[in-house]
């Protein structure tokens, strides 16, 4: 298992927010809501020198919007389906903007099914406590994911 550290300051997601209260299949349906409404989106979102997104989040919080994990075992909690955004960006009507904090993270390409639990219990056998909710990350250039677990906030 090939843990990396970073620090990411706060940042802006805007996307399309659900909750494990809206059922079954309730982010397949979110990221194809805000997949068919991209362009409403597109020109709010960061990109880099070349003009390419820089980064594309499953954003995720408890239910209070406080940014802390997932509640009762990670089954309950908010998900953004959305776009990495200029820090000025405002949501448009049937969006919703999220401002991620600041936090050190541990993160690791999610390359299957078991990386989440295999990640949450080395850090329980390593006596580190999450910091907040575990944040999904798509790099638009590789097409690759990756979770990031916040250990500090900062």
């Amino acid at each position: 298992m090939k843990l990396e550290k970073c620090i990411k300051e706060s940042f802006i997601v805007i996307g399309k927010e659900g909750s494990t209260n809206d059922g079954e299949d309730f982010i397949k349906k979110l990221w194809e809501d805000a997949n068919s409404h991209f362009n409403e989106v597109a020109h709010l979102a960061k990109k880099d020198d070349n003009g390419n997104i820089l980064g594309i989040w499953g954003a995720m919080s408890d239910c209070s919007h406080l940014f802390n994990p997932w509640e009762n075992g990670f089954s309950q909690g908010l998900y953004l389906a959305g776009v990495e955004c200029s820090d000025d960006s405002e949501a448009p009507k049937g969006w919703t903007k999220w401002v991620l904090p600041s936090y050190e993270y541990l993160y690791i390409e999610n390359e299957d099914g078991d990386t989440f639990s295999r990640v949450i219990e080395y850090l329980q056998q390593n006596n580190i406590p999450l910091a907040g909710a575990v944040q999904e990350f798509t790099c638009p250039e590789t097409g690759k994911g990756y979770l990031f677990f916040p250990v500090k906030r900062l």
